[in-house]
């Protein structure tokens, strides 16, 4: 077992933890960041990092990518001790410390914890007609649109995602076809009334029921049948599908700590503090009276957090540190 001691534990490396680290270390905090992804960026590198986003102060529309890398460039600042690919698992407390296990063995000391987990731990909802053929033609994100160009793209779902991907790979893309089962959509409608008015084949009352690879022998899915209500299923050529069918999320081995949870998010007070000692949350994953889940309200809670967690650490402290511009 591995053994590290630190001043500040943030669990999760999305926009609010990796601000989070940024202010610990503005803070004089020494900081370690774990996440279970492989990367830093949170929900933003693993599912829409070429999506434009247009609430966070500063910028008036800036890529997903390129938010986590500047987030990523200021977090460096820190220092910070990276736990990437690693799930924390388990908590313990003593008289001036928490103390963290992640799923390799690896065993946190610090004087306070900050989680910042966004939705926590998410999975995919499956694609019936998919099983099997991941990596061969489907997947469930769109991290980079370079790979679909001039392909045959089917995309499946009706939420934000599915549209976002269709609006963003109709230029790239061959053809785009979207096939969802409803007449309505989940999706913010100025998204949807763009689909509409583009090329983008939509198809609704409809279901992706065969993934084909037309006995090429190549492996990789070829073309698709799609099942309308009341019809004969018809065939569309598709060399990508991506079933944008939304995932399932949960907080993991986080709700077995005693931490008080409402509705799969954390309870926090106007400190950020949880109902366990030296342990605050911040980001999409708290729950409060009038709580409003945005990167920019993140990037405030995670602030709040670091400077409550500075006082929790060291009790001679000042919650208020001062403005960073009066620094050297």
């Amino acid at each position: 077992m591995r053994e590290i001691e630190t001043d500040l534990l943030i669990i999760g490396a999305g926009p609010s933890g990796l601000y989070a680290t940024y202010y610990a270390g503005f803070r004089g905090l020494r900081v370690a960041l774990v996440d279970s992804l492989p990367e830093l960026g949170g929900q933003v590198t693993a599912m829409y990092p070429e999506k434009m986003i247009f609430d966070v102060a500063g910028f008036p529309a800036i890529k997903g990518r390129d938010l986590v890398a500047g987030l990523v460039e200021q977090a460096a600042s820190a220092h910070p001790e990276y736990f990437l690919d690693r799930t924390a698992t388990g908590l313990s407390h003593d008289e001036d410390s928490v103390t963290i296990t992640l799923d390799d063995g690896t065993s946190v000391r610090a004087g306070a914890a900050i989680i910042t987990a966004g939705i926590g731990k998410f999975s995919p909802r499956p694609l019936p007609a998919g099983d099997g053929w991941v990596g061969r033609g489907m997947e469930f994100f769109v991290p980079s649109f370079a790979p679909y160009a001039g392909k045959d793209v089917v995309i499946v779902g009706g939420g934000d995602s599915a549209f976002d991907w269709a609006l963003h790979l109709e230029p790239v893309a061959r053809s785009v076809t979207l096939v969802h089962r409803r007449d309505a959509f989940r999706a913010h409608q100025r998204t949807v009334d763009q689909v509409l008015s583009s090329s983008v084949e939509v198809v609704t009352k409809a279901q992706v029921t065969a993934l084909l690879d037309n006995g090429s022998g190549n492996g990789v899915v070829e073309e698709v049948e799609i099942t309308v209500d009341g019809a004969e299923p018809i065939r569309r050529p598709a060399q990508a599908v991506v079933a944008a069918l939304g995932f399932v999320a949960d907080l993991g081995p986080l709700q077995q700590w005693g931490i008080e949870v409402q509705k799969r998010h954390i309870v926090v007070d106007a400190s950020m503090r949880t109902n366990l000692r030296r342990v605050f949350a911040a980001g999409d994953v708290t729950e409060y009276p009038g709580k409003v889940r945005l990167i920019a309200v993140g990037f405030g809670e995670a602030a709040t957090a670091v400077n409550n967690a500075a006082v929790a650490i060291d009790p001679t402290a000042h919650v208020f540190p001062g403005h960073s511009s009066e620094g050297t």
